[in-house]
């Protein structure tokens, strides 16, 4: 499949389209270490932002949109970059940070970085349930689009369910 962008993601390849903006997180997905992280720190500033200026249900709103605007912009940068789920591609790390903040709120700055910190485990080390999550959408088009966003949706949820799950015991 010969792309009509380069291969390797930049700031021109970023501003190139405004699906490139989004997918690669307004540029922290361009971080060259760690970008899921950096993507996942960018996500948990920007929510502490949104959620001064946004009801709860403003929030959820919020969230909804940014995963259907993400499945496209997803789809559109990983087939101009030819390459089904490149690691560049960051709007997933951030939809999924902030299903996990709103989905805990209200909570304080320890129980967001334990939840930033659980998370980048799920996301980076692929446990389990988001191994078979990150192999079950995998190409291009629509479903490839789905897939870079369902892995970390399943991270969000496994982090979601360890934090449930201490709050009960502790």
């Amino acid at each position: 499949m010969s792309a009509p962008f380069p291969q390797r993601a930049d700031l021109k390849f970023m501003l190139s389209h405004p699906a490139h903006c989004v997918a690669l997180g307004w540029g922290s997905g361009l971080s060259p270490k760690a970008p899921g992280t950096a993507g996942t720190l960018w996500g948990w500033m920007a929510w502490l932002v949104l959620q001064s200026h946004l009801t709860v249900a403003a929030q959820g709103g919020l969230i909804l949109a940014s995963l259907l605007l993400g499945w496209w912009a997803c789809t559109v940068t990983a087939k101009h970059l030819g390459v089904s789920d490149p690691g560049c591609i960051v709007w997933d790390e951030i939809v999924a940070i902030w299903l996990i903040l709103w989905l805990l709120l209200p909570a304080g700055f320890w129980a967001q970085m334990t939840a930033f910190v659980l998370f980048r485990f799920f996301d980076a080390v692929k446990p389990g349930p988001v191994a078979w999550a990150d192999q079950l959408f995998k190409g291009f088009g629509w479903r490839g689009g789905w897939g870079i966003l369902w892995d970390d949706l399943v991270a969000a949820f496994c982090t979601l369910f360890v934090i449930a799950l201490w709050r009960c015991i502790g």
